[in-house]
């Protein structure tokens, strides 16, 4: 399974690929400059290319994988006061999680229902309002590494025709983007 990242505008360097020892899949991340999740929506011109990050959704399972790991994960944050204190009006927790779900299912290749909805994604943007320093990036990332490691280990891989090779370069390109994204959003010492 090789999974190649779409094609990035014409003005942006091509974002750079991890190389897994797996039977050939390969997990697309952002480019150096360009936020995390700041990716745009696969090019018109490669089908190949489009086809390939949507295999990445298709290879989890589509939606149900994504709404999993968002529900998990805002399980986490209503227990995490850290985290509970970025939500001042905790009844958005149900919204949030709707949200970070459409935005990773597209963000992994599957429909573009984040951006129909919101538009750009604009990670940093949205969440500049929000004192994140390393310490809330730290329970962010805690929390949602747990979500993945439940969703994944949840995962029917028989059903999916899902090497545990492949299982294993889907979950690491996850963490990596995960690491990432969480490293990005700070934006306040401590």
């Amino acid at each position: 399974m090789t999974v190649e990242p779409p094609s990035p505008p014409e003005s942006q360097p091509e974002p750079p690929v991890s190389d897994t020892s797996g039977p050939g899949l390969r997990i697309p991340v952002a480019a150096p400059g360009r936020a995390a999740g700041e990716r745009t929506a696969p090019a018109a011109s490669s089908q190949d290319e489009s086809a390939d990050v949507a295999s990445v959704y298709r290879s989890v399972g589509g939606q149900p994988f994504f709404d999993d790991l968002a529900g998990r994960f805002y399980d986490r944050v209503r227990n995490d006061p850290t985290l509970l204190a970025l939500y001042p009006d905790q009844q958005q927790l149900g919204p949030a999680t709707r949200r970070l779900s459409m935005f990773l299912a597209q963000y992994w290749g599957g429909p573009g229902t984040y951006s129909e909805e919101r538009g750009h994604p604009r990670l940093r943007m949205r969440h500049a309002p929000y004192r994140i320093d390393s310490g809330a990036r730290d329970h962010w990332l805690d929390a949602m590494l747990d979500a993945l490691d439940h969703t994944m280990g949840a995962l029917d891989r028989q059903r999916l025709g899902l090497s545990e090779e492949d299982a294993a370069t889907l979950d690491e390109g996850f963490r990596s983007y995960f690491r990432m994204a969480a490293d990005h959003l700070v934006n306040a010492d401590g």
